[in-house]
Parts: C-alpha cells; sequence; structure tokens
C-alpha cells in the first residue's frame, strides 16, 4: 500500500509565509492614499496612478520572475524580489512628487512579484502530489490574504504613531525578512518525461494557440480589476460615504469609532473571510470541474457588488459586503492556477501562470486608474463600481467553453 503524501511540507509552510508577508504590505496601500494625498495636496488620481502602476509592473514582472525561477532557482528570483520590494519601499519615502511616486513603484511591483503568487505558487504545485495539489494552492493563496488580515491594520496603527515615510522604511525591513524562510524551500519537479523535455518557447507555443488559455488569460482580466479597486479605494471609500459609526455601538465598543478605522478594518475582514474562502475553493478544485466553479465565484461577485451598491452605505453594509466578497475574493487564483498546471503541465506552470496573471493586473491597473480618474471627474465612484459589475458578469460567461483536459505536448 502507498504512503499517503503529507499536505503541509516545508515547501508549503515557507512558501506561506513569503506570500504572508509580501501581501500584508501590499494590501496596506489603500490605507496610503489619503495621508499622501493630503500631505502634498495631490488629487486623488495621482497617487492611485502610482499604485495601479505598481500593478500593472506586478502583472508584468511575473512572467519573468517565473522564467527566472525556472531557469536559475525559485530562491533566487525571490531574493532579488524581495531586494527590489525593500528598495522601492525606501525609495518612495524619499518621494515628494507624484511622478517620483509613480516611478518608483514599479520597483515595488516587481518586488511583489518576485515574492506573490507566480513564483510560490509553482513552487507550491510542484512540491505537492496530485491530490493535495488544488488544496495545497489554495491553503498558500489563503496565506496572502491572513497578511491582507493583519497588514492595513497594522499600517493605520503604525501611521497613528509614525509618519507614512517612516512606515514604508519599516515595512521595507520587514519584506527583507522573507530571506529566512528560503532554506526550507526545496522544492522537487514532478513532471512527466515529455514536459521535461519540452522546451518553453514550444509550451509557450501551444498556450498561446490555445483558445481555453485565451480564455483564461481574459477571464481573469475582471478579478484583477474588482480586487486593485477596493484594495486602493475602499478604505477611502468607507472614510467618505459610509454612515456615522454609533458611539454606542458593537464597532465603537471594539474601538472602531471613525470611519476611517472601519474603512481599515473592511480590508482586514475580506482577508479573513478570503481565508476561509481560498482553501474552500482549492478543497472544492480536486473535486469538481474548475472552469464551473469559476464562472459561480464571478457570479456571486457580480451580484454582492451591485446590491452592495444600490444599497445604503453604513457599518454594516460595509462589513457584510466585505464578507461576502472576501469569501470570493482569491477563490480564483488556487483554480486559475490550478486549471493552468492541470491543461499545461508543471515544468513551465510560473512562466504560464505568469502571463495570465498579467491579465489580473492589467485589470487591477484599470481598476485602481479609473477609481482615482473618474473620482476627481464626478465625485464618487459610481461608475467604477459599475463598470466592475459588469467585466464580474463577462468573466462568468467567458469561462464556459474553457476545455479543462491536459493538452498533449507536440511530438519533436
Amino acid at each position: 500500500m502507498q504512503a499517503r503524501t503529507p499536505l503541509f511540507t516545508s515547501v508549503l509552510i515557507s512558501g506561506c509565509v513569503v506570500i504572508m508577508l509580501s501581501f500584508a504590505i501590499r494590501a496596506s496601500f489603500g490605507v496610503f492614499q489619503l495621508p499622501i494625498a493630503n500631505e502634498f495636496g495631490w488629487p486623488r488620481a495621482d497617487f492611485s496612478l502610482a499604485i495601479a502602476i505598481q500593478n500593472l509592473a506586478w502583472g508584468i514582472g511575473q512572467p519573468i520572475f517565473g522564467a527566472v525561477a525556472e531557469k536559475f532557482g525559485d530562491r533566487r528570483a525571490i531574493i532579488a524580489g524581495a531586494i527590489l520590494y525593500a528598495a522601492g519601499l525606501v525609495l518612495s519615502s524619499l518621494a515628494v512628487t507624484p511622478l517620483q511616486h509613480q516611478l518608483l513603484e514599479i520597483l515595488v511591483g516587481f518586488g511583489i512579484a518576485g515574492t506573490g503568487f507566480g513564483v510560490i505558487l509553482a513552487v507550491v504545485g510542484r512540491a505537492a502530489s496530485a491530490e493535495n495539489r488544488s488544496l495545497a494552492l489554495g491553503i498558500a493563496t489563503a496565506a496572502g490574504s491572513a497578511g491582507q488580515v493583519f497588514g492595513a491594520p497594522v499600517a493605520e496603527a503604525l501611521l497613528s504613531i509614525y509618519t507614512w515615510q517612516t512606515v514604508f522604511v519599516i515595512f521595507a525591513g520587514v519584506i527583507l525578512c522573507v530571506i529566512f524562510a528560503l532554506p526550507f524551500m526545496r522544492s522537487p519537479a514532478p513532471a512527466s518525461k515529455a514536459e521535461l523535455e519540452e522546451s518553453l518557447g514550444s509550451v509557450l507555443n501551444r498556450a498561446f494557440r490555445d483558445p481555453s488559455f485565451i480564455l483564461i488569460f481574459v477571464g481573469f482580466f475582471s478579478c484583477g480589476y474588482q480586487l486593485g479597486f477596493i484594495t486602493a479605494h475602499f478604505p477611502a471609500f468607507v472614510t467618505e460615504m459610509c454612515g456615522a459609526i454609533d458611539p454606542s455601538g458593537t464597532l465603537a465598543s471594539l474601538g472602531v469609532s471613525t470611519t476611517s478605522a472601519l474603512g481599515a478594518i473592511a480590508i482586514s475582514v475580506i482577508g479573513l473571510a478570503n481565508i476561509v474562502g481560498t482553501i474552500t475553493a482549492g478543497w472544492l478544485g480536486r473535486r469538481h470541474t474548475k472552469k464551473y466553479l469559476l464562472a459561480w465565484i464571478y457570479v456571486g461577485r457580480t451580484i454582492a457588488s451591485a446590491v452592495f451598491i444600490l444599497m445604503p452605505i453604513t457599518p454594516t453594509s460595509v462589513l457584510l459586503f466585505s464578507v461576502v466578497m472576501g469569501s470570493l475574493w482569491l477563490a480564483t487564483v488556487p483554480l486559475t492556477s490550478g486549471l493552468v498546471a492541470h491543461i499545461y503541465g508543471l515544468r513551465y506552470m510560473g512562466t504560464l501562470y505568469g502571463f495570465v496573471f498579467l491579465s489580473h493586473q492589467i485589470g487591477s491597473f484599470m481598476g485602481v486608474w479609473l477609481g482615482g480618474r473618474l473620482y476627481d471627474a464626478y465625485g464618487n465612484y459610481n461608475a467604477v463600481w459599475w463598470i466592475g459589475v459588469g467585466v464580474g458578469a463577462f468573466s462568468a460567461i467567458v469561462h464556459l467553453p474553457v476545455r479543462e483536459r491536459p493538452l498533449a505536448a507536440l511530438p519533436a
């Protein structure tokens, strides 16, 4: 009788640590929206563009770091990502013009790419057995949400003590700590002989000519749009649009007395709910068809966003929306990455998923940038919300024709 492969390996645990720290910092940028804009008197669009550029650089960097990891080793790619991340944060703390912030966020974006999903999920996916792969990817994705749980509140707490510049430097030191997890990330590469012999160019050629890969690429756009917009603008949206917090209510008794604090807590609640959502999605992904699960997730997001924006914005509705959206937040990631691995194999999973993730980050760029642009034009976020509803419904439909079966390697 063959021994059962353990789910929790040193690779999975150390990968979770790296993603958690990376995403804790990345998820906190919305908290800096108002402090930075208010200090320099910038319009909302200026810092929004900086975050949008960060997200786009993250997307562009993802296939690059995936290829670097597959060519030179996972740990070297992560070290390079951590150094770029820290350098971008330290240099951003010295920036005094919108252009400086926007250019330096390119470094931060590449840093997130080197310490984020594309590299880490490929490592975890290769190290996991076929029976555990979907769930392991869900757990690694949930680690990013765990970082989101404490990232925004920690940033909010530090801003009450230090300037935003000092907080950026502190975060730079934190991201360098991921290097201590790397000795435990020794990942095997369980690939078939055909996969090992096939070149990267051949795999990319097969994928780019496959309609299913294009559908997965296009469908991931809305995920990035919705997540980018909410991460960057939801704290400011809640601060300005939410009704007053009852001073005798439960939130006040828990220390949440301002809408600013509620905005940071909302991001944390989204991350907390997503821990359950992503692990559940990973568990379901090894039992059910991934493309249909993805379609239902996008339907759920579409309905949740439409109902939220149509109802009065109150502390209760903010928290309810955060729970619902959080449960669907990154649930797409283990399913999408698992779909890529299932169809195209494990050998170049990091690079292939990196290209798919580029679509996610183009969507994220649009969500963050349009959020600031349309807010400055109309004084509210309504149009951005409704665009998110539309693209969410589109993604639900786009995943239905995907052919969820392994694509055979081309003959040599």
